[in-house]
């Protein structure tokens, strides 16, 4: 490992310290380096700014840290266990390219402050994202609803309840995953504040130029106390978290659904052969496992925003307790978003089985119709529900799937879907 950035003369290391003190964490700060590297040309021009780096320096400093991240990219800088962190790594190769200048970055920051604002740009690039991955499902939901509609059951407590169709069946999804997008970008506006330069949470005897660094690295705001930026830390991880379990929980629901339309019991989806794996054992099986991988994801989500959460029974001010959140948050938020990147072709090239569909359609299904019908003429509504319960099972004499959904004209309904609303709702978000 090299030099310590916090060694003192005369206390040796333990090396069995020092692993556990370490940990994966060098290895996990791979996922945040190049934001580092960002927040570190901002922080050098902000010191150049009130004086305390040259202009000459800062000119070398920017330059090399733009070499490092180049090096970086291509796998010539490997930031491996040789570093206690990336943090350290980042001054130990400024220091040997570039000497004092090198030993200047550190100035006025804390590896606090750096680690909160390496976070919070990942944190707002993987929020982007996951509003890119939510409207693409929203989108491709849209497209599937406003194809002609099949005649799907509608179930509740997984009983055949009313006729639904496949294209109210896709609206639902599709209204879910728009507000899953605006829920994103919400999140990613609360978060978007410039913790650089609050140091180790009480700041620096130094005019350090904040706005410089809040405007240079993109964010809406400063976050003006010190002491909160470090009460933010695993806060804003957790409010990232439960946007993405928002999304979350709607695709493990969705494919629930498909988990069971896809069994012969059902047997009213088909998925693209690419979709399925077979068995070890038994030739005849095609498994759904990637739904039912993603119907697990939302596991993966949550565990890591519990495991946060759980670490933030602290007082105020740093602890070294929240190191362990940035593997909680990498893999959390990698999983959920490579489970939902799989939705939108998914959703696209799934074939419905209309007859299966037809078939599961049975008479005592048009009983709800048959009762409001009645009410709308006048029956009071509870009268004309005990008379559908007792005839329920000639309530569909001359009735069909369409003719049950053309007469659902209740806004969201069959025949009443409000596409063009919903429709707008996601372009808004392009506005």
């Amino acid at each position: 490992m090299s030099d310590l950035l916090w060694q003192k003369a005369g206390v040796e290391t333990n090396a069995k310290i020092m692993k556990f003190l370490a940990g994966d964490d060098v290895l996990l700060d791979r996922e945040f380096f190049l934001h580092d590297i960002v927040a570190s040309k901002a922080h050098v021009e902000g010191l150049a700014n009130i004086g305390v780096v040259s202009a000459k320096e800062s000119e070398d400093l920017r330059r090399e840290l733009e070499v490092l991240a180049e090096d970086f990219r291509a796998g010539r800088f490997v930031l491996d266990e040789s570093y206690e962190d990336g943090h350290s790594a980042i001054e130990a190769r400024l220091t040997e390219r570039l000497g004092d200048a090198g030993r200047r970055v550190h100035t006025g920051r804390s590896r606090n402050d750096q680690i909160l604002v390496a976070t919070r740009l990942w944190l707002k690039e993987k929020l982007g994202l996951l509003e890119t991955h939510c409207r693409a499902i929203a989108d491709v939901c849209l497209q599937r609803a406003a194809q002609p509609a099949l005649p799907l059951p509608g179930y509740t407590h997984l009983q055949r309840a009313v006729v639904s169709s496949t294209a109210m069946w896709f609206a639902g999804f599709a209204e879910g995953f728009v507000d899953n997008a605006w829920r994103a970008r919400q999140t990613a506006a609360w978060i978007d504040t410039n913790p650089l330069g609050t140091a180790a949470g009480y700041g620096v005897n130094l005019p350090l130029d904040r706005a410089h660094t809040t405007q240079a690295l993109g964010f809406g705001r400063m976050q003006v106390s010190p002491i909160y930026a470090q009460l933010s830390r695993g806060k804003f991880e957790m409010a990232a978290m439960e946007a993405l379990s928002s999304a979350m929980l709607d695709a493990r629901r969705l494919a629930w659904d498909l988990s069971l339309f896809t069994t012969a019991e059902f047997n009213f989806v088909t998925l693209p052969a690419e979709y399925t794996t077979g068995s070890s054992i038994m030739p005849n099986k095609r498994n759904p496992d990637v739904v039912e991988l993603l119907r697990a994801s939302y596991a993966t989500v949550a565990a890591a925003r519990c495991e946060i959460e759980q670490l933030l029974s602290l007082p105020s001010g740093y602890q070294r307790d929240l190191q362990f959140s940035k593997g909680s948050l990498f893999h959390g938020v990698t999983h959920g978003l490579a489970a939902l990147e799989l939705l939108p072709d998914l959703l696209a090239r799934m074939q419905w089985n209309e007859a299966s569909m037809r078939a599961a359609i049975e008479p005592a299904m048009y009983a709800t119709d048959v009762a409001i019908e009645q009410a709308a003429a006048g029956v009071p509504f509870r009268e004309a529900y005990r008379a559908a319960a007792q005839a329920a099972q000639a309530a569909g004499e001359g009735r069909t799937p369409e003719s049950s959904l053309a007469a659902r004209t209740s806004p969201g309904s069959g025949n009443d879907l409000q596409l063009d609303t919903l429709r707008q709702r996601l372009e808004n978000l392009s506005a």
